[in-house]
């Protein structure tokens, strides 16, 4: 029976592969290897994968796992502080221009200032890739919901940033990247 469990996650799996994979990239941005989020997201979703009624929403049950291991680290973060040269070295790969790191983290940082649905809806479509219909599959929503999410929360992330950029200095800017890397 374990065996047929296994396959039967496969072949669910397969499918959504692509995409959840996108998802854990943007995720784990500085913090995580891709790869590592993905295996841990996995196991968990095979563990618990009889409890899930409706296989056609294994997508927003593994993107559910991923964000609790997303919180849970953060949450542990707080308790320590540790260099990791790794961190540095993403950012490096991912943009040769060091204000263009420092603008994709300081835009990140305040993605999370978001609301939690509008976030989310902006990360999945903005910095995952995913289509409207792909969200609105994953939010248990109507695409039209997921475009309303998407607008408000780009209104709201445009004046977080032009309330803070008005204010904030060059040395402010540096120490959010200082407190980002360290």
């Amino acid at each position: 029976m374990k065996m047929t469990t296994n396959q039967e996650f496969l072949d669910w799996y397969q499918p959504i592969h692509e995409p959840f994979v996108r998802f854990c990239s943007g995720k784990a941005i500085g913090w995580m290897e891709t790869e590592d989020l993905v295996q841990e997201a996995i196991l968990a979703t095979l563990q618990g994968f009889y409890r899930i009624e409706d296989k056609n929403k294994l997508l927003g049950y593994m993107i559910s796992i991923v964000n609790n291991t997303v919180k849970k680290h953060h949450r542990r973060a707080k308790f320590r502080g540790t260099w990791d040269e790794r961190v540095l070295e993403k950012l490096e790969q991912r943009t040769t221009d060091p204000t263009v790191a420092l603008d994709l983290q300081y835009l990140l940082k305040t993605i999370k200032q978001l609301p939690k649905v509008q976030a989310e809806a902006i990360e999945l479509f903005e910095l995952s890739g995913f289509s409207i219909k792909e969200i609105a599959a994953i939010q248990a929503i109507s695409p039209g919901a997921v475009k309303t999410r998407i607008s408000r929360g780009r209104q709201q992330l445009r004046t977080l940033l032009q309330d803070e950029n008005s204010t904030m200095s060059l040395t402010q800017r540096l120490a959010i990247y200082a407190s980002i890397l360290f």
